[in-house]
């Protein structure tokens, strides 16, 4: 299983953490474009940023937000309260403006999207050639749901990377951990690892 390290840092300084650039299409032959993930922690958060690589954002302009986020590329987070994602893990799906659509969730694939992250700070921003996204989660708030217990987090970190073609939108989907499904499908045990919260 893969590991990645948050590093402690009191005033959550982003430049102090470790880079997770480990990123691929597991259903797609050919190289992702760059995504870099990057988390570090105090006593009260843990602040994270995704840096993308896009030359071709897709936003997506319905008027419901959840549908919005959806519809368009984003970056997302999940955090599991078990291995076997038989007790609720939690997702934020986030996109370049900075909307969420997040969810609680059981295997396989019952989503409760009434359910919301409680104290959840989120900024997205674009540029000619892609997007970042920064936020923070609080620790205590993780610790309650059961994801975050002896400095160890079973998260999942993927991107959804969509462009514009002639018959509409291309979707394709990119993942730190290769969940190796036969179809595209992040809601499964095999595509999460793990967060050590290290200081």
């Amino acid at each position: 299983m893969k590991h990645y390290s948050v590093v402690f840092s009191e005033h959550l300084d982003l430049t102090l953490s470790n880079v997770l650039t480990d990123f691929q299409f597991p259903w797609k032959d050919q190289p992702a474009p760059s995504t870099e993930f990057r988390a570090v922690w105090n006593e009260e958060w843990m602040k994270f940023q995704f840096d993308v690589d896009d030359h071709d954002i897709v936003l997506n302009s319905s008027s419901d937000q959840d549908e919005a986020v959806l519809g368009s590329d984003r970056v997302e987070l999940f955090f599991a309260s078990s291995a076997d994602l038989e007790q609720p893990y939690f997702g934020a799906e986030m996109d370049p403006r900075g909307w969420v659509y997040d969810y609680l969730a059981t295997s396989y694939r019952q989503f409760d999207d009434s359910w919301t992250f409680p104290h959840l700070e989120l900024a997205g921003r674009t540029y000619e050639d892609g997007y970042s996204v920064e936020g923070k989660f609080s620790l205590s708030m993780l610790r309650d749901l059961g994801c975050l217990a002896d400095g160890r987090m079973i998260t999942g970190v993927y991107r959804a990377e969509f462009s514009h073609s002639e018959s509409g939108v291309e979707e394709n989907w990119i993942s730190w951990v290769d969940p190796e499904t036969e179809t595209p499908d992040f809601h499964v045990p095999s595509s999460f690892g793990i967060f050590d919260f290290i200081r």
